[in-house]
């Protein structure tokens, strides 16, 4: 199980993930996309990477809106696995 980050280890990572928004013990990002099945081929996509790092992410699709949200169920809050799903989730909308 990772551990959590620490309050100066979590506003450094926070900086890594600047379209993400922290919120009490996860963060959260929307990305919005122009077609349903553009937004369907992302959340395909995701579940690869999502899959590969054993740590899976909350999503919800609203057309073509796709909000995903991070945290570590296990240690109660965000650890370096939130931050790495993060940055590669960046990377793949990017």
């Amino acid at each position: 199980m990772s551990e959590l980050l620490e309050d100066a280890e979590l506003s450094d990572a926070l900086k890594k993930c600047p379209e993400w928004d922290y919120e009490k013990k996860s963060i959260s990002r929307t990305v919005e996309f122009e077609e349903f099945m553009d937004a369907i081929d992302f959340i395909n996509d995701l579940a690869e990477i999502a899959e590969e790092a054993q740590h899976h992410p909350e999503i919800t699709i609203k057309h073509t809106k796709v909000l995903l949200r991070l945290t570590t169920h296990d240690a109660g809050g965000l650890t370096d696995l939130d931050i790495e799903l993060a940055q590669r989730v960046d990377n793949l909308v990017d």
